[in-house]
């Protein structure tokens, strides 16, 4: 999952405008190795920005890369990516880091984030739960996107009964290195905000944008 790999039918991709009236922070998040990188890489209308650095031997006493075995490069700090909605509204695009250590970075990166994407791979479901209960503890909004990996596919019922999900944060797959796909994922979430503020019961000011 180090590189991603555009849908063959994606058109190029535009240069934006270099002014925007609003812009709307969402972060991804997830464990180590879960697809963060490649899914905002995928998406972005910009050459993202990355803080990848490739993975050492001394880094291995460190992080626990048993099931990221094929990994070279590491997220030290986060990605950056961007895409338009229109002439003057844009999503930035934040991919956290998911090694233990780097930790301490979340709550910033979370600060003034519109919502986020807990992206899951299914070998590894317990790494994800560190990522759900900072964002509850945030009040931050949340969809989770089960990231395909090639391997058995688990029932979306059981992904939420491990992750022990709200009835009403949506669950989806999806494939990180597919524009298509991540596109979706963002379709998802944004959906999921634009529902969450209409229900009276829920906040209705959103969150003042504020950005690394």
């Amino acid at each position: 999952m180090d590189s991603a790999i555009s849908d063959a039918r994606t058109p190029a991709r535009t240069p934006l405008g270099a002014t925007a009236d609003q812009g709307f922070k969402i972060v991804v998040v997830g464990g180590f190795g879960v697809g963060k990188t490649t899914l905002v890489r995928s998406v972005s209308e910009i050459r993202p920005l990355n803080t990848e650095e490739t993975m050492t031997q001394a880094g291995a006493t460190v992080d626990d890369i048993r099931q990221v075995r094929g990994k070279s490069g590491t997220t030290v700090a986060f990605d950056f990516g961007r895409i338009s909605l229109d002439a003057r509204n844009v999503l930035y695009l934040f991919g956290a880091p998911g090694q233990e250590r780097f930790w301490f970075l979340w709550d910033r990166l979370f600060s003034g984030t519109l919502g986020a994407v807990v992206l899951v791979d299914t070998r590894r479901i317990d790494d994800s739960w560190y990522a759900i209960d900072r964002l509850e503890h945030h009040g931050t909004p949340f969809i989770v996107a089960c990231n395909d990996f090639g391997g058995p596919v688990r029932a979306g019922a059981d992904v939420r009964e491990a992750l022990d999900l709200d009835p009403q944060v949506p669950l989806l797959d999806c494939d990180a290195r597919s524009r298509e796909s991540g596109k979706q994922v963002l379709i998802t979430l944004v959906q999921h905000v634009k529902n969450r503020y209409a229900d009276p019961s829920a906040r209705t000011v959103l969150p003042r944008q504020e950005f690394v």
